[in-house]
């Protein structure tokens, strides 16, 4: 692992990506994007379980992390529409690496045989 000798930059280098993608549905919402843009109620919809207020926060944080920018267009009414950035970009591995490591604990966990893409 990265715990060479017990870095304290390591640990703040772990610490500042934990503090830029905390709680449940950063991931999520970024996972969500990197498909392509997104207005906000699509994001409502693609994301089960998050209200409007907390989609609305954590919409607001990304952007505050260059992980997604946020484009208002000039009709009327407005159009906002949310787009992962290269920075956000970045992540792809780490949720690839999550995905598969979710996968393997739930088997783990819950003890169900295979899963395949879509199961929850």
């Amino acid at each position: 692992m990265l715990n060479k000798g017990g870095c304290p930059k390591t640990m703040l280098s772990i610490r500042d990506a934990l503090e830029a993608l905390e709680g449940r549905w950063k991931l999520l919402i970024l996972f969500s994007l990197s498909d392509g843009p997104k207005r906000f109620g699509q994001l409502a919809k693609a994301i089960l379980g998050i209200t409007d207020k907390t989609l609305s926060a954590e919409l607001k944080r990304l952007e505050t992390n260059k992980l997604i920018e946020r484009t208002v267009h000039a009709t009327f009414p407005p159009t906002v529409v949310y787009n992962i950035t290269e920075h956000g970009r970045s992540l792809e591995g780490v949720l690839e690496g999550l995905h598969y490591w979710g996968l393997a604990h739930r088997q783990i966990v819950i003890g169900k045989g295979k899963f395949h893409e879509g199961e929850q």
